[in-house]
């Protein structure tokens, strides 16, 4: 029976590197991210096919999301969201394949997306505002609460981490437990519900990233009214 590990397990190590089963599933999807990303914008036409179609869509959609949340230039966030999503999305379903270990769900990589999410405030923060101004907001209502406003944001990105981490991990102990009790009578309905809550935890994670960014960009909003 697979076994499910919070921890990654070393695979090889490369001199003083270890390099984890997590690792190893992270670049097999960065390299199909690539692969079909190339494939499906190779042939791009003002005639789409359906694939280019739904391709559009997809970019549409994601654009209306950004639109209705920030009031800049959605593109300057689209691309950036669009990837969040399609990599935590495709990384959330790589349990269903086996010998492959889901890698949301080791804490070290869902730490890693939630520090990027951390820096997306504030890369947009400073580019909308300039340095000084982003810095600015800290003082907002009173430089007495600076501390508290820090704790804020690391435990606000400790909990996005946790909560994507958890989410996937308990997926697949559920998994497991479903299987040991009922053998394989159910696998097809799980394997449904598991592309659906791996589908709806990716979307969480890009709209909180999304409402960071514009927390980190309101402060230009609010003195532009």
């Amino acid at each position: 029976m697979r076994k499910i590990e919070a921890f990654p397990e070393t695979v090889f190590t490369l001199g003083p590197v270890d390099v984890t089963d997590t690792v190893i599933t992270t670049w097999l999807v960065m390299a199909g991210i690539i692969v079909m990303s190339r494939l499906l914008t190779r042939r791009l036409s003002l005639q789409p096919s359906l694939p280019q179609e739904i391709i559009e869509s997809c970019c549409e959609a994601v654009e209306k999301t950004v639109k209705d949340v920030l009031p800049i230039d959605p593109w300057l966030v689209v691309p950036v969201l669009g990837t969040i999503w399609i990599f935590i999305g495709i990384s959330n379903l790589t349990g269903l394949l086996p010998g492959l270990k889901t890698p949301t769900s080791d804490i070290n990589t869902t730490f890693a997306f939630a520090v990027i999410s951390f820096s997306l405030t504030h890369v947009f923060g400073i580019a909308t505002q300039g340095f000084k101004g982003y810095l600015a907001h800290y003082r907002e209502p009173t430089l007495l609460l600076l501390p508290f406003t820090l704790i804020a944001e690391v435990t606000r990105t400790m909990a996005l981490a946790v909560r994507l981490f958890g989410n996937m991990l308990s997926g697949e102990m559920i998994a497991l437990i479903l299987l040991g009790v009922v053998g394989f009578l159910v696998p097809i309905p799980f394997a449904m519900l598991h592309i659906v809550i791996a589908l709806i935890q990716a979307y969480i994670f890009g709209i909180l990233t999304l409402v960071f960014i514009a927390e980190g960009i309101r402060p230009e909003t609010e003195r532009g009214k």
